[in-house]
């Protein structure tokens, strides 16, 4: 290991920027520096030689060239273990740069502005700060490269337990965190150039995945699995979440979660969702949180067992004594009272999730299939019920139309063919991924009588289309008295003949909720 004698310091975050440098000063660490930096560094009394000076050439074409110069790459580049190199810089008068700190022009930040011009874009691709990261990169065998503040300190301690010298092995991860932080650079640059706003999805996706939680397996014991984040412009992404108490979350867990999440969410009035196996069991919006659970949870008491339970609102410490009175695998919502948490906390393995309660979504769906990946934008409409064409005789009132937008919200998060049978902004049976629109309805409404629950007068919704009437004829037998679908089979004639026979209000919304 050789000992640090010379650092280069060139950052556009400034931030420990002083502290570093002191530091750096009092292990008698020769600095050099290169425009603002340096200036920061002369404010405050820190010693510092300008690039310009230690290079004998003067910044030029507004600072596009200040480093990019055969003293400063010589001095990173050369091998202290190969005399030919020694001997060479040695000749043209090069000294060695032994650690380098750099961060780049703040191009992301700078595109993220809506303010900003094509031209600050440009002006903000840093050329030299790359070349003398990958340089350093490169040669991390004699040379530390920091491009994070955040490591300032760990490697100031190294530095100061260790004689001024840093280990090969911390040289190498440094090495490594300084590829992927100008390999996501470039490719910052290249989705902004390459962007063209008039099409929808670039011709090359990139994108940008950290890994956040290992878990103990995947949807089965056999199966590894991890947890990637990937970052949103939005705080109410599930991945935003604040875990408060529980055991460690597990691939099903998440997989779950989003369904429940992304339903409950974008329910106006206080609403909650019961969510088991990636489909929502129980769905019910009213006046408090507590009654809209108490709701949810009588749709289907039984595949409420171990499932996931979101809300968009508070949930206060009446509710948190329900819910413990089953067995639940995990709580979204906005906010837990601190009564709520008292009385969660007797149960230490259930998990508690916390997330801003901010409506937003993903610009893109991604689905893998193998060798690739299918791409689509979300399923996100702003949906009207006013706007849907009724094609039956008998008209909606106004209660029904409500049920009805419901219903139709929660068939947007049922997986395909969706039968959803509701009533007082309540699901009462729900019929999921079935290979035929009849079963699905058949299923949602055996599930409605093993809870007891009543389909007399209820309204349906359908995630497509019905091809047959026969749907029709299933629902009505149960009870039903309004359905929502998309239209648009070859036998809609057939279908809406069947809802005028049996008296039923239909509506087609020319849009369908397709989830596989």
């Amino acid at each position: 290991m050789n000992k640090i004698k010379t650092a280069l310091i060139s950052v556009s975050d400034k931030t420990g920027l002083i502290e570093l440098a002191q530091k750096l000063n009092k292990l008698d660490i020769k600095i050099l520096s290169t425009g603002g930096s340096a200036k920061a560094l002369q404010d405050s009394n820190i010693p510092v030689t300008e690039v310009s000076e230690h290079t004998k050439f003067p910044e030029m074409l507004d600072g596009r060239v200040k480093t990019l110069n055969p003293i400063i790459h010589g001095g990173i580049l050369a091998k202290r273990n190969n005399d030919k190199h020694l001997k060479t810089i040695q000749k043209n008068g090069i000294e060695l740069i032994d650690l380098v700190i750099i961060n780049l022009y703040p191009f992301v930040k700078t595109i993220e502005n809506p303010n900003s011009t094509f031209e600050d874009a440009i002006e903000n691709i840093d050329i030299g700060g790359p070349a003398m990261i990958r340089s350093s990169a490169k040669n991390h065998a004699d040379v530390a490269i920091i491009t994070e503040p955040k490591d300032y300190d760990f490697i100031i301690k190294e530095l100061e337990d260790n004689d001024g010298k840093l280990s090969l092995d911390t040289k190498k991860q440094l090495a490594i965190k300084a590829f992927k932080h100008t390999s996501e650079y470039d490719n910052a640059i290249y989705n902004y150039l390459s962007n063209n706003k008039e099409e929808i999805f670039p011709k090359s996706l990139h994108l940008k995945f950290e890994k956040d939680i290992e878990m103990r397996y995947g949807e089965n014991p056999h199966q590894k699995a991890a947890f990637y984040k990937h970052k949103t412009d939005y705080e109410g992404a599930l991945s935003n979440f604040n875990q408060l108490q529980g055991k460690e979350l597990s691939f099903n867990n998440l997989n779950d979660a989003e369904t429940a999440w992304e339903c409950v969410k974008n329910l106006n009035e206080n609403s909650c969702v019961i969510v088991k196996h990636a489909n929502p069991c129980g769905v019910a919006s009213d006046r408090t949180i507590m009654e809209s659970y108490l709701k949810a949870f009588k749709t289907d008491p039984t595949s409420a067992f171990g499932g996931i339970i979101a809300f968009n609102n508070l949930v206060d410490e009446q509710t948190a004594m329900e819910i413990n009175n089953q067995f639940a695998e995990l709580i979204i919502a906005p906010e837990f009272s601190k009564k709520a948490l008292e009385v969660f906390s007797a149960k230490r393995n259930l998990r508690l999730l916390q997330i801003p309660n901010v409506k937003g979504h993903d610009p893109f769906d991604i689905k893998k299939i193998g060798g690739g990946i299918l791409l689509q934008t979300p399923d996100h409409i702003n949906f009207d019920i006013n706007d849907c064409k009724i094609v039956s005789n008998l008209k909606p009132t106004p209660d029904q139309l409500t049920d009805m937008s419901f219903a139709w919200h929660v068939a947007k998060y049922v997986k395909s063919n969706a039968i959803i049978f509701c009533k007082d902004k309540m699901t009462l049976g729900v019929g999921a991924g079935q290979m035929s629109r009849v079963d699905s309805t058949r299923i949602a409404a055996i599930k409605a009588e093993n809870a007891s629950r009543n389909l007399s007068s209820s309204v349906v919704a359908s995630d497509a289309f019905f091809p047959f009437r026969d749907g029709i004829d299933v629902l009505a037998q149960y009870g039903a008295k309004c359905v929502i679908q998309p239209g648009g089979s070859m036998r809609d004639d057939e279908v809406i003949q069947a809802a005028n026979e049996h008296n039923l209000v239909m509506l087609f919304t020319n849009i369908r909720h397709f989830k596989h």
